[in-house]
Order: structure tokens, then C-alpha cells, then sequence
């Protein structure tokens, strides 16, 4: 399977500066990203230490486990790497008054022969387009999807909320964090979309998957999307980190290449 990576990033048009980060490392097919929150630009340095530590960490032990690795030591890799940066968040947050408070999402996959191995924390998503459909693979969690669990709020009420930013569950917020990891098959064709908020409150699911679904590149795609946040107002930070998996060239025998076939 060949894997094609692309992320792009945006302040949106009602802030100045981006908590949004988004890392990638493609020799241990490891994607990261997350989203800030907190003052003084705290969420900046709080997305910014999840995602550098994360990747680093995560795509280090990869390398070192080397081909043979299953997806269940993955996940444990993923949970400890993951348990290290919420300590390292905290641990910043008490010792300095400025970072009081910070925390941020996060989105987390590794992709590992035919699985995903995708781990995640609050309200920023991953999305995946297979047959031309679009599912949201990630489930929030936040107060608003609580409400809409018990049958409190519709999926309509929850489009025009007040509180669609309220996270149940961040990182570096408390010493303890809890990480949701699912594993998924992956095929030759899919894309998968993680995304902040920025890009989910702004543009609904079915427009999304539209312009996933075109044949237009990747950079195309994502380029399209922020601009049709922004479009929509922009009230928010926009990230997206998008990958698309291929199927692998067969490898073709001396004699065939030399003849051309």
C-alpha cells in the first residue's frame, strides 16, 4: 500500500494567532493533530508540545519495533506516548502562570498493514471516504454529543448550539487523561480527513465529503476546505490533515521490464 500525507492550516479570519498544530511522520506512517485551548496563547504551546512530543515518541518506538509490531503493542505505544505528553502538558500548565489552564484536543493515527490504529481526545475528528461515502470514525467528546446520547437534542438543535465547544475530555487539562483508541481495516482508495473544529463547525458533513470525493489532488482538497470555512465565517482556528492510501505497482520480473511489460 502506498500512503500519500497532505496538511494545511489556518487562523480562520476571526483570530490572529493558530492554536491549531498538525504533524506527520511518514516512514512510521504516524499522524497527529491537535487543537489548543487556554490564554496568553497557552493552547499554541499546549497543541504545539502534544503534537512534537507525539510524533517524536510515537514514531521512535515504531522504528525501533520495526515491521513485526502488532496493532495491539501499537496501541499500547500509543496510550503511553499519549500519557507522557498529557503529564508533560500538565506538569507545564502548574508551573507556570501564564500556561494555567491550557490543554488541547488530539487525533492520533498510525496506519499499520491493512489497519488503522487511531486514537483520539475532545471534539476534533477523523472522517474517512470509501466507495464515495463519508463517515465520521471519531465520536466527540463533548457536552453537546452527551445531550444528543440521551436523546436531550437533536442532530439539528446540535447545529446551532451554543455550546458545540464545550470538550468533555482534553489534554493536559488533569494528571489523568483518558484515550479513546479504535482499530480499523483500511483498503487502496480511502482517504482519511482528521480536522479540527475549525473546519467541522463551519462546514457540514455531507459538504465535506463532496469535495473529499472530487479527483482533484489532495492539496486541492484541503486548500478547498478552508477556504470554504473560512467562507462560512471562519470563527475558528482551521486544520486538516488528510491521507490517501494507494494500491502498491507490482513488482514486475526482469524479462517483463525489459520487454515493456
Amino acid at each position: 500500500m502506498i500512503y500519500q500525507f497532505c496538511s494545511l492550516t489556518d487562523p480562520g479570519r476571526a483570530r490572529d494567532n493558530n492554536e491549531d498544530s498538525v504533524a506527520f511522520d511518514e516512514p512510521t506512517l504516524t499522524a497527529v493533530l491537535a487543537d489548543g485551548m487556554g490564554g496568553y496563547n497557552a493552547g499554541e504551546i499546549a497543541s504545539g508540545m502534544a503534537t512534537a512530543f507525539i510524533k517524536s515518541e510515537l514514531s521512535r518506538w515504531l522504528t525501533e519495533a520495526g515491521d513485526g509490531a502488532k496493532a495491539r503493542e501499537v496501541r499500547r505505544a500509543m496510550e503511553i506516548c499519549v500519557d507522557n505528553a498529557n503529564r508533560s502538558i500538565f506538569n507545564s500548565a502548574n508551573s507556570n502562570a501564564h500556561y494555567a489552564g491550557m490543554g488541547t484536543t488530539l487525533v492520533v493515527g498510525v496506519f499499520r498493514d491493512d489497519k488503522l490504529v487511531l486514537g483520539h481526545i475532545g471534539d476534533s475528528r477523523c472522517y474517512r471516504l470509501r466507495g464515495g461515502v463519508m463517515d465520521q470514525i471519531t465520536k466527540d467528546h463533548s457536552l453537546l454529543q452527551e445531550q444528543m446520547d440521551a436523546g436531550l437534542i437533536t442532530a439539528e438543535q446540535a447545529a446551532t448550539s451554543s455550546i458545540k465547544n464545550l470538550v468533555t475530555r482534553a489534554l493536559g487539562v488533569d494528571e489523568l487523561v483518558q484515550l479513546e483508541v479504535n482499530e480499523y481495516s483500511v483498503q487502496a482508495g480511502d482517504i482519511y480527513l482528521m480536522c479540527s473544529d475549525g473546519l467541522s463547525d463551519m462546514v457540514d458533513a455531507n459538504a465535506i465529503g463532496q469535495i473529499v470525493a472530487t479527483e482533484e489532488g489532495l492539496e486541492q482538497k484541503a486548500k478547498q476546505l478552508i477556504d470554504l470555512a473560512n467562507g462560512n465565517g471562519g470563527r475558528d482556528n482551521i486544520s486538516v490533515l488528510m491521507i490517501e492510501l494507494h494500491d502498491a505497482p507490482e513488482k514486475r520480473g526482469l524479462i517483463a521490464r525489459l520487454l515493456g511489460k
